[in-house]
């Protein structure tokens, strides 16, 4: 009960040294390949699971925005492992840090901005500028139409931080209030336990729903440009 209510959002570092890049690299480790002419049933999944949300995902895209499918697809098995190994007792979250959220959003969106002036310059301008505007109101809507594109990546980042830290701070809370509880009410302590449980059943589902939205933004960045 004496420990810092955001110790858990601290780096671990051993003998000086940050373990963030280990912890980062772990994820990659889950997901096996095979070279068999028969899969098992964890592969079998695996590549099912891709397969699906690929073909949903994509599906709006033309050839040049298919092109960032295996990019999109490591994406959201990176972002949605990290937040479920997150969930681990004693373990560090990735994607609580503002600062990791950002560098892989800003990448992404300016790719894809790029991406889009490069491709479709004059479809990418007119997005600054929308259509029977009237004259007095030019300047300000350009201006307005450049600060919300300059914003699509701190939103990105920003929206990833906020739910996995909260959802984190939750279960930390709770937590704590049920050991507090225990010594005090045993009724209200199980009480407490049963919500302890099925907030971190939602947490589950906050951390897959949270990779699939980050991705899907992005996707949709992309369709706008390309």
């Amino acid at each position: 009960m004496n420990e810092n209510l955001f110790a858990s959002f601290i780096a671990p570092m051993i003998l000086g040294l940050p373990l963030v890049t280990l912890i980062v690299l772990f994820p990659s480790l889950l997901f096996p390949t095979s070279n068999r002419l028969i899969n098992n049933r964890l592969i079998s999944l695996q590549q099912w699971m891709l397969q699906f949300v690929s073909k949903q995902m994509m599906s709006i895209h033309n050839t040049k925005g298919q092109t960032w499918t295996l990019m999109l697809m490591s994406l959201i098995l990176f972002i949605g492992s990290t937040n479920l190994l997150g969930l681990l007792p004693y373990s560090f979250t990735p994607t609580t840090q503002l600062s990791m959220n950002l560098g892989m959003a800003i990448p992404l969106w300016a790719g894809a901005v790029i991406t889009g002036f490069r491709n479709k310059t004059k479809a990418s301008l007119a997005h600054f500028l929308p259509q029977g505007t009237p004259t007095p109101l030019i300047p300000m809507l350009v201006i307005i139409e450049t600060i919300s594109l300059f914003i699509q990546p701190m939103a990105l980042a920003v929206r990833l931080t906020a739910n996995i830290t909260a959802g984190h701070l939750l279960i930390h809370l709770i937590g704590g209030a049920t050991l507090a509880l225990i010594s005090i009410s045993t009724t209200t302590a199980f009480i407490t336990f049963i919500v302890l449980i099925l907030l971190t059943i939602l947490e589950f589902a906050v951390a897959m729903i949270q990779a699939y939205v980050f991705t899907l933004l992005v996707s949709l960045y992309l369709h706008d440009n390309t």
